[in-house]
């Protein structure tokens, strides 16, 4: 399959990465590709700049964000979460008529410094904003509760004995991802919290994550769902 990940940060890295070890053709998009592949710097974790990464996995396509959208049968918005508009918005109405969009990207604003705040929240979500800027794309919230490494490979913790959830508006898109989710990553508890407007609530579960992150000193961590 062709899958466009839109974001050349960590996630959209790392998710990338996965699906090509899998078997998949991916192109990860960026603003500026000429940009991207000329920064020599370590990002802010210490991890090597993406022109090093990017050597690295010989078979994975570059592209601009248009770019990326066009390619992709399946986008994965993998972006910060203030760029996720912008970025969707540089594709052309056919390159995302139809398509599933999985959105990882949480709505972090880092103005105010460590830790951050969201910049929506309450009675309104970045997964909602999507949806509502874009509405033929199929929108399915998922995977941003968790940090990257479990993304790809939830056993890492507890032998996979923990959740992820899933919203959406199309129930029909919601079951494919539940199946890509399974398949393509591992996942063993995939819990459908229902439509776009879930997303309010696993976004607003970030400020428990960074502080739990901060206190436990790891990322490797996730809920599990008891009944």
């Amino acid at each position: 399959m062709n899958i466009g990940v839109l974001g050349t940060g960590g996630v959209g890295q790392t998710i990338a990465a996965k699906l090509v070890e899998i078997g998949h053709s991916v192109m990860i998009g960026t603003r500026n590709v000429q940009t991207t592949l000329a920064h020599t710097e370590p990002d802010v974790y210490g991890n090597p700049p993406f022109s090093v990464w990017y050597k690295n996995h010989g078979t994975l396509k570059l592209g601009s964000y248009a770019d990326t959208a066009a390619f992709g049968e399946v986008l994965i918005n993998a972006t910060s979460g203030s760029g996720s508009l912008a970025a969707l918005s540089s594709a052309d109405a056919a390159s995302l008529n139809g398509k599933i969009l999985i959105d990882i990207a949480n709505p972090l604003d880092f103005s105010k410094g460590m830790p951050p705040s969201l910049f929506v929240s309450n009675t309104d979500s970045l997964g909602e904003q999507i949806q509502h800027q874009f509405p033929t794309l199929k929108v399915v919230k998922t995977l941003n509760t968790v940090t990257a490494a479990l993304m790809v490979n939830p056993r890492l913790l507890a032998d996979g004995e923990h959740e992820i959830f899933v919203g959406g508006n199309d129930a029909e898109a919601k079951a494919i991802v539940t199946g890509y989710l399974k398949q393509w990553f591992g996942w063993k508890h995939v819990l459908d919290l229902g439509d776009i407007t879930s997303a309010r609530g696993t976004e607003m579960y970030l400020p428990i994550w960074l502080r739990l992150w901060g206190t436990l000193q790891t990322g490797l961590f996730n809920v599990r769902v008891v009944r």
